[in-house]
């Protein structure tokens, strides 16, 4: 649609780094996305620079994660002790190192900013009206949508992040979401506009995930290949709701006692998680069940496919997800899926299907259903033989073409109707954050 060519892509992933092991600290599925995505478009003849805060004295300034596809750690604030509530104080520090390094280059060198999480979305407005390019944003999650569903005793989202949520849906020239259910959400809740908004599904990495022999994936880790294994993947927090699963473990092993159950938790404290962060063992042995649970580390991507073949059924029991991209994975693998129909879920899970959809969180519906899904073996079977052909639906690939077609449709917005003149109220604030941001070129 645009005459402009598309060479080069500004990503913006200010408070978690895509080359960080997922399943620790605020490192997840956004990361996944932001480098998977990043390597896919990068096949297709478009270079990608991520911008991310160094965490890290050991962090060198540019990494390439793939070829076309580098990682510029900026220095923002201290290496450690800071949290994400935090990093509002360091939008100024990050906000100057991705404007001075394009002013490092000829006008022009970058095409199109995408910002990932409002942190990010922050920075990326400030860049757009600095380069006269447009920005795209993805939100991944949204306070507003947090805060309606949390867990007991979670910590609500600040009323900040979403005053800054609601300023980038405002200013984006172009907002993805990841289903049509976070599109409604961006409509009704942050009022944008339906025109700005494309539907982009996250993927996974197909070649990486698919079914597997389950016998040798269980003596990777000594499990038994006579239990019946539940997986639990993700960051070990209020929010992922991994006591949901094992409390209707614990119900469900007070009905059955003979049932030969392992329940596999693999992730890090994260989040408000990160007060208590031996909570799931404590609760474990509350429960009785500690037995019954075995706890690992996150595991790389070539390890994690062994745990998803490993498993029976894998568990998502999240009070929310934009997408769930370990359902995805999970499926992929040849494994069935029980989820909160919460979010993205029930977009990432054909409930019946490929697996099953649990309304709300309370234990006793838990333990129903997952009783139920390993009572059948034979439709577990089934669910087991369909997952992959539904998760084939979901690849990096199909993202990657998703994404161009948003960038194309900003630039021509951007060029023929929405560029910022010299003296727009637009530009006049761009240059009013630029000057705060100590960042002029």
């Amino acid at each position: 649609m645009s005459g402009r060519q598309l060479n080069r892509v500004a990503v913006l992933s200010l408070h978690t780094s895509p080359l960080a092991q997922p399943g620790m600290g605020d490192a997840g599925g956004m990361n996944v996305y932001v480098l998977q995505s990043a390597k896919e478009l990068a096949k297709r003849g478009v270079e990608v620079e991520i911008f991310t805060r160094a965490t890290s004295s050991a962090d060198k300034p540019l990494e390439e994660a793939a070829p076309g596809v580098l990682v510029r750690n900026i220095v923002a604030g201290p290496f450690e002790g800071l949290d994400k509530q935090d990093l509002p104080t360091q939008l100024c520090a990050f906000a100057a190192g991705v404007l001075r390094e394009e002013a490092r280059h000829d006008a022009g060198y970058y095409d199109l900013v995408h910002s990932h999480y409002w942190l990010s979305g922050q920075v990326g407005w400030l860049a757009r009206d600095r380069w006269g390019v447009p920005l795209v944003h993805t939100a991944h999650t949204l306070a507003a949508v947090k805060n309606a569903s949390l867990a007991a005793g979670d910590s609500p989202e600040p009323a900040a992040r979403q005053i800054g949520e609601q300023q980038v849906v405002a200013e984006a020239d172009r907002l993805i979401a990841n289903t049509g259910e976070e599109a409604k959400q961006l409509i009704e809740i942050y009022h944008a506009s339906p025109r700005s908004i494309d539907v982009v599904a996250p993927g996974a990495d197909l070649g990486r995930y698919r079914p597997g022999d389950k016998a040798a994936a269980r003596a990777q880790f000594g499990i038994d290949p006579s239990e019946t294994v539940v997986a639990f993947v993700g960051r070990i927090q209020p929010l992922k709701a991994p006591d949901v699963l094992l409390r209707a473990a614990a119900e469900l092993l007070a009905s059955r006692p003979s049932l030969p159950l392992r329940v596999l938790v693999v992730g890090g404290p994260s989040g408000s998680g990160l007060d208590r962060p031996d909570s799931l063992i404590e609760l474990a042995a509350e429960l009785g069940i500690s037995a019954r649970v075995t706890f690992l580390p996150p595991q790389p991507s070539e390890k994690l496919v062994q745990v998803y073949r490993a498993a029976d059924v894998v568990a998502v029991p999240s009070y929310n997800e934009s997408f769930g991209l370990v359902a995805i994975e999970a499926q992929a693998s040849g494994t069935p899926v029980i989820a909160a129909d919460v979010g993205g879920l029930g977009v990432a899970v054909r409930s019946g299907e490929t697996g099953v959809l649990v309304q709300g969180h309370r234990t006793a519906e838990w333990a129903r259903a997952l009783g139920a899904m390993l009572a059948d073996r034979d439709g577990l079977a089934r669910m087991a033989s369909a997952a992959p052909d539904h998760a084939a639906n979901f690849s990096w690939e199909h993202t990657a073409e998703g994404l161009l077609d948003s960038y194309r449709a900003a630039q021509f917005h951007f060029d023929r109707h929405e560029a910022p003149s010299e003296f727009s109220p637009r530009r006049v604030r761009g240059l009013s954050k630029l000057r705060r941001a100590g960042a002029t070129a």
